[in-house]
Formats: C-alpha cells, sequence, structure tokens
C-alpha cells in the first residue's frame, strides 16, 4: 500500500491524536462525574440500578420521539428497496408533473434514474450523463409523466383475485375491537391483481383489513412490484424497525404504522349490533389502551427520576400495543366513516388521537366544519368520485364532494375500486369540478403525505424513490393509459402495447361549469332535485352543434359534422318529433319564429340514447335496503320459486320497476318500457352444479317443460325472442355453443343467444362468431374477480387488444366496450343498437341526447337535454330552463 495512503500527514496525526485525546477526557469526565452522581444518589437512596438501566432508559426516551424518516434521509445515494444490477435509466423529451409548488409545477426535460431513487430532474448536464455506462434511454416524445400512483385504501392481497375462500384475509369477524391483527399476515403473493393495477400506473398500496370490525386490524403500505424474495414482507414499504426479528435502532426515528377503524353500517351489520354497541367498543378499547399508556407513563417517570426500585416489569401487553402506539401519534388512522352521526362519534378528541383520514366519508362535503373539529391535525377525506346510494349511509354521497372539500381547505383522495382504474376517479372528479392540480394530486401527493411517506413517493424530486409512469395522453384525459411503469427504477411493463392518442388528448379537458350543481348538492343537504323540466316552447332549436349522430336500421350514423359542413350545425325539435338538421341556412331558422327555445350547444354533440344492462337500475333505490329495491330474483334452473308461483314461473322485471330513483335520474335516463324482450338465466353456480343447470336448460331448450317457463321457452325456440345467459367462464360457453347446436338441429329452428358477462369468451371468439351468439360484455372493464373469469383479456398497455376487438374479428356482434379502431358511431351502437339487437329490443328506442361543450368521448360535455319523439317532449335540465 502506497504510504501515503496508509498514514496521513503528522499535522493530521496530530489533530487526531489532540481529538482521540479529548474525546478520552470528555468520557472520562462524563463517566466519572456520572459514577459520582451515581454514588452521591446510592447515599440518599436505597435502591439498586438494575443492570438493564440504560435500555430502559433508551426505550423510555424513545417513547417521545415522533415518526419519520432519520435527518440525513434525503443524503442518501440509493434507496434500501434498490435491487443490485438494476440499469440507471434517462428518459428523454418528457412533459414532468413533479407534484411540486402544491401541484402546479410541470417541467419539460429529461429524468434520470439510478439505484431505486430519481437522481436529476429537467435539464441533465452532460458530464452527469458521461458517468454512467450501459445507460438505458427512453425517448417519451414530450409524453406526460407523473409520479406513480399511490393507493390509499387498497384490500389488494387480502381480497385476493380470483376471489377464492382459501385467499379471503380481507376480515377477521372474532370481534369488534381487533389492533393486534396485521393484513400483512394475510397478504397473498399470488394476487392477480398486483399486475393490473400497475398497468393502471398504480407503485404503491395501503393494503388494509375490511370494514367488519370497529378496529380490522393493522394496514401495511406495499410496493407493487414481484421481488425476488417473494415474500409478503418484502413488498412492504419502510416496515416497522421490529417487523420478523428487525432491532430496534435507538437512533433512528420509528416509522409510521397503519390502522384500520370502521364505524356506522358495517359493524353493526356484521355483529348485529347498533352504532351505540359499535362506539362502546371503541371507548372500552381505547380505555385498555389509555391505561397501559399511562402506566408506561408512569415507569418511565420514575425511571427517569431513579426511582428504580418502584419499577418492576415495563408494563406492555403485545395484543394492545398498536392502540397505545395510536395515543402515542405513532399511527395513521385509516377511518371508515360515511355519515355525520358516525363522524361526530368518533372519540377523537375524547382520547386525543389523530385520525389520518375518513374513507368513503360521503357525508363529509356536507359537515365540513365537524371534520375539522377531529382532535390533531385536520383528516383528509377518501371518496369514491361518484360511487354512492348503494346503502343508506351513501344516500346522500355528491359527486361534487371532491370540489366542495377542496373549497373548505380540506384534502380529497379517490379509493375502493379496481384500483387498475383508480386515475379514472381523480378525471371523474376533475370533470366535477375538482382544480387539475388538486385532482392528479389525489392519487399521487395527497396520498403519500396522508400516509407518511411523502418524503420518498408521491413526487417527481432529486433523491425520491424512482416510482414514475409515463402516459399516452394528459392523466386527466379520458382513456390515458401507461406507456410505461418503474417502480424502483425497474421497468414493470414488458414489451407494453401502446397505442397513439390525438394532440388534443395531450391537453388537460375543459370541464364544464357545475358551481350551480354544487351548491345545489350542499343547499339541499345532498339531495338536490334531479328531475329534468318540459321545454317551455314546442320547438326547441339546438345551435352550434358539432356533430349529430342517428340511428339507420342497426347502425349508427354520424349525419353531420362541423369538419365536412366547415359550419356550426344546428337541429331543429318540434313536439320532439326531429324537424330539420343542417347548417343555420339549410334549416332557414328565421321561419320558426321567436317563440321558438334555443340552446347554446357549445360545440357539442347529439347522440341516440345509450342503455344500461346489468345494473338494478329503476329496481331500487338503495340497492342494501330491502324495502326500497325489487329484492332477488331466484333462477328458473336452480329451482327455489315461492310454492305460490307453481311450477317454472317466469318473473318480469318490469313488474318491480321503481319510478323516479336517484339514480335514474342522475343519468338522465329516458323512460321505456316493453313487457317481454328476451328471457334472463344465469349459469355459473355450483350449487346445484353447473352439469345440474345444463341438464335443467337442456331440458328446457328441448321443450320438455309446461307452464310460464315452457311457453317462453317455446317462444327462444322459434327465435320469437332472445335467450341471454349470463355466464362467464370459457369452459362453459363452449357447453353452450355444442347445445346451441343440439337445440336448432332437433328443432329445425335457429335460436338466438346471447352471452352475458363473458369475460371469458374471447377464448373462443372463433366458435362463438360461427355459432352467430352475440355477447353483452359485463362488466365492460373485465376483472378476474372470480375463479369462472380469471382468464380475461386486459387491453393495453398490457396485452394489444381488448375483447371487443377480438370479438368483433370474428364477427361477433358485441355491445358496451369499445376498441380502438372503432369509429365513434360504432362505439355508441355498442351501448345502443347493438345492446336493442342482443336483448330483442324489436321497436328501436327513438330518443336522443344533447350534449354541451363535447362528446361522450371526452370529459368536456354535460347532458343538457333528452329529446324523446316516442313521448313528444323535449326535456332539459333545469338550468338550461
Amino acid at each position: 500500500m502506497d504510504k501515503t495512503t496508509a498514514y496521513p500527514p503528522r499535522s493530521t496525526r496530530s489533530s487526531s491524536f489532540r481529538a482521540l485525546l479529548g474525546g478520552v477526557l470528555l468520557v472520562t469526565v462524563v463517566t466519572f462525574t456520572s459514577f459520582n452522581a451515581i454514588l452521591d444518589w446510592q447515599q440518599r437512596h436505597t435502591d439498586r440500578i438494575p443492570i438493564n438501566a440504560s435500555q430502559i432508559l433508551q426505550k423510555c426516551q424513545a417513547l417521545h420521539i415522533p415518526p419519520g424518516p432519520s435527518a440525513n434521509f434525503h443524503g442518501r445515494t440509493e434507496s434500501d428497496r434498490y435491487v443490485p444490477g438494476t440499469p440507471p435509466t434517462l428518459i428523454k423529451n418528457a412533459t414532468i408533473w413533479t407534484g411540486r409548488v402544491d401541484g402546479h409545477e410541470a417541467i419539460v426535460g429529461d429524468l434520470l434514474l439510478d439505484k431505486g431513487i430519481i437522481k436529476e430532474v429537467g435539464s441533465i448536464p452532460a458530464s452527469v450523463l458521461r458517468a454512467y455506462k450501459n445507460l438505458a434511454v427512453v425517448n417519451a416524445g414530450g409524453a406526460w409523466i407523473t409520479p406513480g400512483i399511490v393507493d390509499m385504501h387498497s384490500h389488494l392481497g387480502v381480497n385476493s383475485s380470483p376471489s377464492l375462500r382459501g385467499a379471503a384475509d380481507t376480515n377477521s369477524r372474532k370481534g369488534l375491537i381487533l389492533p393486534w391483527l396485521r393484513s400483512l399476515d394475510g397478504l397473498n403473493t399470488h394476487d392477480d391483481a398486483y399486475q393490473l393495477s400497475i398497468s393502471g400506473g398504480v407503485t404503491t398500496a395501503n393494503v388494509l383489513p375490511g370494514s367488519a370490525d370497529a378496529i380490522g386490524g393493522q394496514a401495511f403500505t406495499i410496493k407493487l412490484r414481484p421481488t425476488f424474495e417473494r415474500s409478503s414482507s418484502s413488498l412492504v414499504l419502510e416496515p416497522p424497525h421490529s417487523l420478523n426479528g428487525t432491532e430496534f435502532d435507538p437512533s433512528l426515528p420509528p416509522r409510521w404504522r397503519q390502522m384500520k377503524h370502521a364505524c356506522g353500517e358495517n359493524p353493526s351489520r356484521v355483529y348485529s349490533g347498533t352504532r351505540m354497541d359499535t362506539i362502546w367498543a371503541f371507548r372500552q378499547g381505547y380505555d385498555t389502551a389509555r391505561k397501559i399508556k399511562q402506566s408506561q407513563d408512569t415507569y418511565c417517570q420514575n425511571a427517569l427520576a431513579g426511582k428504580w426500585s418502584a419499577l418492576g416489569d415495563y408494563p406492555e401487553d403485545l395484543q394492545w400495543e398498536a392502540l397505545v402506539d395510536v395515543l402515542r401519534g405513532r399511527v395513521k388512522v385509516h377511518n371508515h366513516c360515511y355519515e355525520a352521526v358516525d363522524l361526530d362519534g368518533i372519540l377523537t378528541n375524547e382520547f386525543k388521537f389523530s385520525v389520518a383520514a375518513f374513507h368513503h366519508a360521503h357525508e363529509t362535503y356536507l359537515v365540513p366544519g365537524l371534520v375539522k373539529k377531529a382532535y390533531g391535525q385536520t383528516p383528509a377525506i377518501a371518496l369514491f368520485a361518484t360511487d354512492s346510494r348503494y346503502k343508506r349511509e351513501a344516500y346522500r354521497g355528491s359527486e361534487f364532494a371532491p370540489r366542495i372539500l377542496a373549497d373548505n381547505g380540506l384534502r380529497s383522495d379517490h379509493p375502493v375500486l379496481d384500483s387498475r382504474h383508480l386515475l379514472f376517479e381523480a378525471q371523474q372528479a376533475h370533470f366535477y369540478g375538482l382544480p387539475t392540480s388538486l385532482a392528479l394530486a389525489s392519487v399521487t401527493t395527497t396520498p403519500a403525505a396522508v400516509l407518511g411517506y411523502d418524503h420518498r413517493i408521491g413526487f417527481i424530486k432529486k433523491g425520491y424513490d424512482a416510482d414514475v409512469v409515463i402516459w399516452d395522453s394528459h392523466p386527466l384525459a379520458l382513456g390515458a393509459t401507461p406507456k410505461q411503469v418503474f417502480i424502483d427504477g425497474i421497468v414493470q411493463l414488458q414489451n407494453p402495447h401502446v397505442k397513439t392518442k390525438p394532440e388534443e388528448f395531450q391537453q388537460v379537458p375543459k370541464t364544464p361549469d357545475f358551481t350551480k350543481q354544487a351548491e345545489d348538492a350542499v343547499k339541499y343537504n345532498g339531495l338536490p332535485p334531479l328531475e329534468l323540466k318540459k321545454s317551455v316552447a314546442d320547438t326547441v332549436i339546438f345551435t352550434n352543434l358539432s356533430s349529430l349522430f342517428l340511428k339507420q336500421g342497426n347502425k349508427i350514423r354520424e349525419v353531420f359534422s362541423v369538419s365536412e359542413a366547415r359550419s356550426p350545425g344546428v337541429l331543429v325539435v318540434e313536439k320532439g318529433q326531429l324537424s330539420c338538421f343542417g347548417t343555420s341556412l339549410e334549416c332557414q331558422l328565421g321561419r320558426y319564429g321567436s317563440d321558438a327555445q334555443k340552446v347554446d350547444l357549445e360545440g357539442g354533440s347529439i347522440t341516440p340514447a345509450l342503455i344500461s344492462y346489468g345494473s338494478p337500475l329503476g329496481l331500487n333505490h338503495i340497492d342494501q335496503e330491502a324495502s326500497t329495491n325489487d329484492g332477488s330474483v331466484y333462477n328458473p334452473l336452480s329451482g327455489g320459486a315461492p310454492s305460490i308461483l307453481g311450477q317454472g314461473p317466469v318473473i318480469r322485471a318490469v313488474d318491480g320497476l321503481q319510478f323516479s330513483t336517484r339514480d335514474a335520474l342522475w343519468v338522465q335516463s329516458t323512460e321505456y318500457f316493453r313487457r317481454e324482450t328476451a328471457l334472463h338465466i344465469e349459469l355459473g353456480s355450483s350449487s346445484p352444479s353447473v352439469s345440474t343447470h345444463i341438464s335443467a336448460l337442456r331440458r328446457l331448450l328441448l321443450g320438455e317443460l309446461e307452464g310460464d317457463l315452457g311457453a317462453q321457452a317455446q317462444k327462444v325456440i322459434q327465435g320469437e325472442i332472445p335467450l341471454v345467459i349470463q355466464v362467464q367462464s370459457a369452459d362453459i360457453i363452449a357447453t353452450l355453443i355444442k347445445l346451441k347446436q343440439e337445440v336448432e338441429t332437433f328443432h329445425g329452428t335457429t335460436i338466438q343467444l346471447t352471452l352475458a358477462g363473458a369475460n371469458e369468451a374471447h377464448l373462443l371468439a372463433k366458435e362463438i362468431g360461427q355459432a352467430g351468439i352475440g355477447v353483452i360484455l359485463a362488466p365492460s372493464r373485465s376483472f378476474p374477480g372470480t375463479w369462472r373469469s380469471r382468464r380475461i383479456l386486459a387491453g393495453p398497455p398490457l396485452t394489444e387488444d381488448n375483447s371487443v376487438a377480438v370479438l368483433s374479428a370474428h364477427n361477433v356482434t358485441a355491445a358496451l366496450e369499445a376498441k380502438e379502431t372503432l369509429s365513434k358511431a360504432e362505439a355508441i351502437a355498442l351501448a345502443s343498437v347493438n345492446l336493442e339487437r342482443l336483448l330483442g329490443v324489436q321497436t328501436p328506442i327513438a330518443d336522443l341526447i344533447a350534449l354541451q361543450g363535447g362528446s361522450f368521448f371526452d370529459f368536456e360535455s354535460n347532458v343538457v337535454a333528452v329529446i324523446s319523439p316516442q313521448r313528444k317532449v323535449v326535456e332539459l335540465l333545469p338550468e338550461v330552463v
């Protein structure tokens, strides 16, 4: 070894020696001082110092250290999650939404990722790049980049996909108060939804226990990428220091913990109790934790005062230690809580603990002052963007809630649904008035801050985790899809399928002004009037029209386009009937007189009304309240019909219709009734067996049954009405294809068969097309929710095509979901004329929908009118009238 390396200069050695000598003297002085103090203390006291006194003092002092990153965290050069061998990556020519400056900063430039962290953002000096070898370069081509999406309310891994009894670990149901349980202990590493969520841009998820219990247990925040270890614990972001034997380090602050609480209907329903029972259980649990905390505080006061004889064992209880940590401010509490009565009842001020976020929280927008009264930092609000009215405590939910909360200085986040489409929640919130910066923050920076991890995720900043998403369009544009996702600097999408989006999709959507509607939501206590108003004149002229789509036979045609006419269009409606469309000159508007009511569509569109399928729309007010809905319908293939109905009854959905339900009014539904359009049955249940169901169906279609069901089967056999079968599995679909052939051969007729659900239909697209079978995809966004629906075609970026693309390529009439190569007219057909054909609607629905400011294909339009030739009326939104 070189001598200059082995031995420092004399001056350095001298200074080092002086420093060392000073250190020895300091330690000696402190040691003798402490020794003298102890001698003096022993002369005055008879207490004997325990051998672990220093550990006791450290433990007591650590009780008051707040959670968070270490002081030098941002000086790190490598992530604790870095995987050796991961190549450094340069993303060039990007438009970067950083999350900084309250969400208003966007940088055009480059992004350098290395060792699991972000090394540089913006303009990167060439000298920096020259230091890297094997640098992977990605040209973003101006694409938008955001931080990875953070899902603050997730059940990934505990409510696994596909759903199987052996992996059902969401709720314990062993007691109302269970703070000792941990979601990590049920985290399924084989959940199919991990990769799907990543393909939607989600990089981090807070995995919560369910809401059956008042305190369901501890949550754990995970990164979604697979690890070499393949363990649950290796997914955890900043695991507690004590997890899996990790030793407590008194030099480091504790890490944030997460815990799930729930109040309201769920615990009451699961435990057959009331809200009073739930709150009392909370009080008992927190009182137990408070007593332990007080005992610990007294113990430490005595220890710090040197009263060793009064100590005994440190008071702690493994079952309650997490709840004690809540009282010490070390746990982020996530409280499932909907209504004002529940928000008011939660015990934050009585027991002096903070709630990080109220989840679901449908009524918080009505009581922002109450939310602000919670102890400590004001809770964030984690909301659905539009999903409500599924149970009583969600009945007053509003799509304007995020905007109203923001206006009151409260943060909101959008969780809970299929997290692959979590960004869609932010897009909807933005559409209904949440500012652009807050909408993007609601799924990135806000949840990161609420969880206590905004020192490393949720932003694109130097030194932060290399969790970033490259988008094919502006993240708030309808249909925005990741082109690539990085987690800890590691590429997550192998050979992604990317579609080129039009230039207008790279801009922030210009959303409608819903100020009046938001004000009404509060004014009417969550139940604003939704009824449309009849036009004040018999003649209504829609002006400034950009496109008009009409039904022509079983097709949709675009009959007017401003790009072709080179002038905005008009549509004249007289007593609900279309009188003229074209340019103003062509329709000679002067001849309609001054009494005609004019509606400016501001570049909007008019299209045929859409059809809802597969939802209880019009059959219920509150789904989970039996007295407000039509109720369950028995499956004729399984039996179990009430005896009063006799053998083989057929239930008609029209008999259960309920008028003016809020969901129906909210979607501006039109009225159309026909008593019998199709015979519907369901296949897929294993009780009785699938083969038993098929046997019963074969008897039905061979004409062996009598009664009402047999009569309806004859209509199917003769081709008068279609048979719609709810089925997901490709295996069952294969059997149905053969059964159709068998029945048609036996009778010498052709039956019209429609498969609904059909998640796995793409696997048999050729055979389905050859058999002349139609398909209604439900849900339209396929998800592997059950074993029989697990083999989905996810669509971009995971697969080149989605199910409609594959089915259409084999001449299958499909409905509900769009594909990239469809024209706008064909896309509208998926939810209109195609459904009419598949459901046996003989008389086409003639109603039209007028959209102001845009079309069905963007987040810039709003429905302003329903044109109904059948009812000879034009109905307008109240603000239009």
